[in-house]
């Protein structure tokens, strides 16, 4: 059990993400950035099975078969795809739908911060795409929040944090594509 050093990963984490988030337009979002991480049903798995090289999720995983903390996490925090899921009614089974762009944002600030925090000095600028394209073709994310996550990797790869950080605030301020979003107007 390694609670101390546990700790220091997620605060070294969520300050990177907080950075990130300020620098992509969403300051706000990124103050309150996996604050469930600090409750008992995440905090203590991820103390038991710390490895400081990779989330304790993949060890707890490992050794029980899957992650209860990861079930908690991804079902409180937005900027997880794997929180865009829902029962779609005619096929009869669970379906990826599109995540507002805001938290794309989120989820590429936290994609980012990760590759930085846990591979140290052996992170570059592609290190968060190779990430995404090894998991790719077992993924079950909606293909538009996929190609916005996947282009803006691609840039941060090619040309950089500056460029890359400047389109995701663009789209931030667009807030486009929100067309899939329901209008949450009530009918009468």
């Amino acid at each position: 059990m390694h609670p101390f050093k546990h700790l220091q990963v997620i605060l070294k984490h969520r300050h990177q993400v907080i950075r990130h988030c300020f620098r992509a337009g969403i300051g706000w979002q990124g103050l309150r950035h996996d604050l469930s991480k600090f409750s008992p049903e995440e905090f203590i798995p991820g103390a038991r099975y710390f490895q400081g090289s990779r989330s304790p999720n993949e060890g707890e995983r490992e050794a029980v078969g899957y992650s209860r903390a990861w079930m908690h996490h991804k079902g409180r925090n937005k900027h997880h795809f794997e929180y865009w899921t829902d029962y779609d009614p005619v096929k009869k089974q669970m379906r990826a739908v599109p995540m507002p762009v805001r938290y794309v944002a989120e989820m590429f600030c936290d994609r980012v911060a990760a590759s930085k925090v846990y591979l140290k000095e052996n992170y570059n600028d592609g290190s968060a795409l190779a990430y995404f394209q090894r998991g790719k073709a077992n993924r079950s994310i909606h293909p538009e929040t996929s190609a916005l996550l996947e282009s803006w990797l691609v840039l941060l790869s090619e040309q950089g944090e500056k460029a890359a950080f400047a389109a995701v605030r663009q789209a931030v301020s667009a807030r486009a594509p929100r067309a899939h979003l329901p209008s949450r107007r009530k009918a009468f």
